[in-house]
């Protein structure tokens, strides 16, 4: 009876976990959503304890060392430490820190899928065993070692204590094509013979892991600063496949249930976020573009002379606009500008200029990066727009603000065949009748591109840091009005 109600609150939560995402889909029920996958998580939690409870006692009736109250004290000890550890880095992580959290966060989900193939190895129970079972092990071993490797990387490049310039090694495609075979080859021996020696089974599993880890290491690292919004998500999906991989493993239907809703939506986002770049998922995958970052392209003279504006300039030109259209990048996240921004966008409406935001789909280095803060300032949604909702709108706008936004407004990806984001969906903001740079110097964005933005004729730079700048516009307009 336990059992059943166990697994029945299993399914509650799958549930719960359902509408968390379909929730999560629109920015009105967002807040629904987050409630309903936090019930969720919360009923599995309690669910699993009271099973480890369970097997406990069964294990003690039957002469089994491990006693009900030395689980109890291990589970209690363990949520003790995760939540000393988690709590302070919640409360202290900046939103601009959240791309590399998430992918710091999804290297332990990988290692945990690691470390449960292990045990599953050593001690499968009642109904494990079998060569399926060993497919499991060696997948999510792979999978879970890929992905700890792979978040590490990814961490290291978001937090820019890596250079974002992509690994180039001569053959890399080969290599990557040469681990997989020999993963494939090493998981058909391990399925074969892994039972009947368990110390050959030990040395292949081992030799999985490492494959893994080496895979995530450099197939991560081939990957340039451009494309780290993509590979943020798609480390979301292998997290996923190996959580998946780990309820295989561990007989546990709500972990299939969780890792195949969480893998499957990651693989949707990286899709669309490809789209969005005008990027193979493959290609992204196995190698990306960019250079360095922050540095400033050797074509600048080419260019030819940027215009500056000041902040009363730009309050002017605010304030005789009827229509405004305010692109936000990565930039307005590391300025905190976003609440100025809001307060800018409040006085400007009460004038009665007509202010709407375009979002590209991956500005920021996270998917909805920009939404997020815009809703934590109390943006209203409605004016909000995606890309696609607001590029025609450009051309009868009267002013553009481009506030910390680099690679996602670069011209050169419709213009310049021969540029590394050529092809790419950009916000078409040069259309308009005034564009207002945002940005502390000339140098490049993320991908390390020249923007031809930046010297066209109807853009000035308005240089200094965004929050500083917006709050002095806002002043400025107090003048005007």
């Amino acid at each position: 009876m336990l059992l059943q109600f166990i697994q029945g609150t299993y399914i509650i939560a799958g549930v719960l976990f359902i509408l968390s995402l379909a929730g999560l889909s629109k920015q009105t029920t967002a807040r629904l959503g987050n409630i309903a996958g936090m019930v969720g998580m919360g009923l599995a939690l309690v669910a699993t304890i009271v099973h480890s409870v369970y097997l406990s006692a069964e294990g003690e009736a039957s002469g089994a060392r491990l006693s009900v109250w030395l689980t109890l004290g291990l589970i209690v000890a363990v949520l003790a430490i995760g939540a000393a550890i988690g709590i302070p880095i919640a409360r202290k992580v900046e939103m601009t820190q959240m791309p590399e959290l998430i992918a710091a966060f999804h290297s332990f989900v990988g290692m945990a899928a690691v470390l449960v193939g292990f045990n599953s190895f050593a001690v499968p129970g009642e109904s494990a065993g079998g060569a399926v079972h060993l497919v499991e092990v060696a997948l999510g071993v792979l999978i879970g070692a890929y992905t700890f490797t792979g978040s590490v990387i990814a961490y290291l490049k978001l937090s820019a204590k890596m250079g974002s310039k992509p690994l180039t090694l001569p053959g890399r495609n080969w290599i990557n094509l040469f681990g997989f075979v020999l993963f494939f080859a090493l998981m058909i021996w391990f399925v074969l013979a892994g039972e009947q020696n368990p110390t050959l089974g030990w040395i292949l599993i081992i030799a999985i892991a490492v494959i893994g880890f080496l895979l995530g290491l450099h197939m991560v690292a081939a990957i340039g600063g451009g494309d780290m919004p993509v590979v943020v998500s798609m480390l979301n999906s292998y997290s996923g496949w190996a959580a998946a991989a780990a309820g295989f493993m561990l007989d546990n239907n709500l972990l299939i249930i969780t890792g195949s809703l969480v893998g499957s939506s990651g693989a949707i986002l990286s899709y669309i976020m490809c789209r969005a770049m005008n990027r193979s998922f493959i290609s992204v995958i196995l190698g990306g573009f960019g250079v360095d970052t922050g540095t400033v392209a050797a074509s600048d003279a080419e260019q030819g002379e940027h215009r500056e504006i000041d902040a009363a300039g730009a309050a002017e030109l605010l304030w005789n606009a009827k229509s405004v259209i305010i692109t936000p990048g990565y930039g307005m996240a590391v300025a905190k500008a976003q609440y100025p921004v809001a307060d800018l966008t409040a006085k400007l409406r009460a004038h009665g200029v007509d202010v709407r935001f375009g979002v590209h789909p991956v500005a920021g280095r996270l998917p909805g990066h920009m939404n997020v803060l815009l809703a934590e300032a109390h943006v209203p949604y409605d004016i909000v727009l995606e890309m696609d909702e607001i590029n025609d709108d450009f051309a009868g706008t009267d002013v553009v603000l481009v506030i910390g936004a680099n690679d996602t407004v670069n011209p050169a990806a419709l213009d310049d065949p021969t540029s590394p984001i050529a092809g790419m969906p950009v916000l078409e903001v040069w259309k308009a009748d005034n564009v207002i740079v945002f940005k502390r110097s000339m140098a490049t964005g993320y991908a390390g591109v020249q923007n031809p933005l930046f010297f066209k004729e109807n853009t000035q730079m308005l240089f200094g840091d965004a929050k500083d700048r917006v709050e002095d516009i806002i002043k400025d307009l107090g003048n005007l009005a």
